[in-house]
């Protein structure tokens, strides 16, 4: 193996408390919750649920008032049914059609409201339901994109993706449909038990202490229903981050031939996904069958007690043919909320995912009162600065100046703190003390848009986007006219390339810039870089993974991108060394050499042996 790679640094600080170990936090996938943190989980997806609706609330109170009109037109018409059997057929028989014809017509003009009060209602509920999943939709991908990089260090992509697709979903099921016909049972529910008091008292005595024990039975079955569905929400999730890995490392998966054990992987996870979804619908039929069961036995009872008062001459016939109708629009409604229940469980697990993860705070905040720099010059100070994270130290205290326009590269053995820094002069992380600044101003002050025009990262991988080579350019600044993203490209050599493509700047990199080899993805992300102009450059060595003629290539760019600019490199091979006019040996987070690189290798020190050893291994 060549000496050339010095190393490639892997370490990646995790300042904050593992998510997935806080109940709070959005990474919870076990369902031991205690009673406080159902609460508290409850409460935080309510509230967000609130939030969501509350710029539609006008729409909302329309909805309301209409599934009002409805219900009201349902639960009139046996009423209708009493009234003719036990007037409209006496006075038929005396001649007397008209309180029949009453009967018939009310029933059908009640019939026809209620027809069109549900097709507005679920044409107004369908609407409102869309536009609160879509606001729902942005304001978590929106969010997600704001977090800190050490969230997505923790957080996988897999467990994103489910919060953003399948866990809006299973919400998408209870707005679109569920919902509405939980607000019409409810209501049912409500207003007939009124009605069953004022027809009679005796019969409604035995509905109500029927109600008693399916009161008892639904409160058991939700606690017993939220669980299995919050494991059902952490199983699919499990199983979207496996095809998400599995998909994304596609060509090691196949190099190494890991395609069983992917296999093997994925069955324990989804096998763990049906059990919990089995166990989850199980339930639900224990609850439907419990509830169906007390409905039934309370109705057999209340017509026996029904007929006897009946033959008793102490209620009507009609009366009793209102009530049993009642009856069964009561006990109806109640097994529709027993089939909303299941959809009501899985999205309240579902929200209590995406609200978890809306309720994280980026480590990195945002200044409240954000300084702007019209133009950085590019000077870079630390001053006291150290970071560490779980009482481990990653880099001790010290300090360092760059001047403007002066190209730095860091060398060191991996885990020496190299990346550590780089990440802190470009504000993924913000030092565990001291001050680092840019051009004098504390880089906390800076808002993000702002750091991010005047600092620039390049990644070893330069990650293209799917669309053209100038679309991918572009990205260093939008509104470049194509004679701008022409000249980028020009000045990093990457025009000779593009001119033998047939579509040229128009040309589709594809998934991941997949078309393009990585020498030419790494001059598009210098082309990128060229465009956007910053003050300073933080480069983790863009020649590691090239070979000899795509390196001589990239190297060429790599000096008209830095020239008259702050960097800082990453040095992984000695050969971007010759670019850098300072270099800086760290070990264990401590700066223990520091010098231009002709003095360094005229030394003893450490950075002369391993430009010997270099210079050995090209022989």
């Amino acid at each position: 193996m060549s000496t050339e790679a010095v190393s490639t640094e892997k370490t990646v600080p995790h300042e904050q408390a593992d998510l997935a170990a806080d109940w709070r936090g959005i990474a919870k996938e076990d369902d031991t919750v205690t009673d406080t943190g159902n609460l508290v989980l409850a409460g935080r997806s309510r509230r967000l649920l609130i939030d969501l609706v509350r710029p539609y609330r006008k729409q909302a109170i329309g909805t309301f008032v209409l599934i009002l009109l409805d219900n009201a037109a349902k639960v009139s018409l046996p009423l209708f049914i009493a009234y003719g059997l036990d007037h409209g057929i006496g006075q038929g028989r005396l001649g007397n059609w008209a309180p029949m014809i009453a009967t018939v017509a009310g029933f059908v003009a009640v019939t026809l409201l209620s027809g069109l009060t549900t097709f507005a209602f679920l044409r107004a509920s369908g609407s409102l339901s869309q536009r609160v999943l879509f606001d729902l939709r942005v304001r978590a991908f929106r969010h997600t994109q704001r977090l800190s990089v050490s969230f997505h260090e923790k957080y996988t992509s897999g467990k994103v993706v489910t919060r953003l697709t399948s866990d809006i979903e299973a919400l998408q099921e209870l707005l679109e449909g569920a919902l509405n016909q939980a607000l019409s049972a409810v209501l049912s529910v409500v207003t007939i038990a009124a009605l069953l008091i004022w027809l009679d008292p005796l019969l409604a005595s035995i509905v109500l202490i029927g109600f008693v024990p399916l009161v008892l039975v639904t409160r058991w079955a939700q606690r017993r229903q939220r669980a299995g569905y919050r494991r059902t929400r952490g199983a699919i999730s499990r199983v979207v981050v496996q095809l998400v890995e599995s998909m994304s490392g596609m060509r090691a998966v196949q190099a190494f031939r890991r395609e069983h054990r992917n296999q093997e992987v994925l069955g324990t996870e989804d096998s763990a996904y049906q059990i919990a979804t089995t166990t989850a619908v199980r339930g639900m039929g224990d609850y439907v069958g419990l509830s169906n069961f007390i409905g039934k036995l309370t109705t057999v009872i209340v017509l026996l007690v029904g007929a006897w008062q009946v033959m008793e001459g102490n209620l009507a016939i009609g009366v009793l043919a209102a009530y049993l109708l009642y009856l069964d629009q009561f006990y109806g409604p109640l097994d529709e909320l027993a089939q909303v229940f299941n959809s009501y469980q899985s999205a309240a697990a579902a929200l209590e995912k995406i609200s978890g993860v809306l309720e994280e705070e980026p480590a990195v905040a945002e200044p409240l009162h954000p300084v702007a720099l019209e133009r950085a010059s590019g000077a870079v100070r630390m001053e006291k600065v150290w970071f560490g994270y779980n009482s481990t130290s990653v880099l001790p205290e010290f300090d360092l100046e760059i001047p403007a326009g002066q190209v730095v590269a860091l060398v060191g053995a991996t885990g020496a703190g190299k990346s550590t820094l780089a990440k802190l002069l470009t504000r993924f992380y913000d030092p565990s003390g001291g001050v680092i600044t840019l051009d004098g101003v504390d880089l906390r002050r800076l808002a993000d848009a702002e750091l991010r025009r005047h600092v620039v990262m390049i990644t070893q991988e330069a990650y293209l986007f799917s669309g053209t080579i100038a679309d991918n350019i572009r990205l260093g600044r939008p509104g470049a006219t194509d004679a701008e993203v022409a000249a980028a490209a020009r000045a990093v050599g990457l025009d000779v390339f593009v001119g033998g493509l047939p579509d040229g700047y128009g040309t589709d990199v594809r998934t991941r810039g997949g078309r393009l080899s990585a020498g030419q993805r790494q001059l598009v992300a210098f082309a990128r870089v060229f465009l956007a102009d910053p003050a300073v450059i933080v480069l983790d060595e863009a020649t590691s993974s090239l070979d000899i003629p795509g390196e001589r290539l990239v190297q060429h760019a790599l000096e008209t991108l830095l020239r008259d600019r702050t960097a800082v490199i990453i040095a992984h091979r000695l050969s971007t060394v010759a670019v850098a006019d300072r270099v800086l040996v760290l070990d264990s987070g401590r700066i223990v050499e520091d010098g231009a690189p002709t003095e360094l290798i005229a030394g003893q020190g450490r950075f002369a042996g391993l430009h010997a050893a270099w210079r050995d291994s090209l022989v």
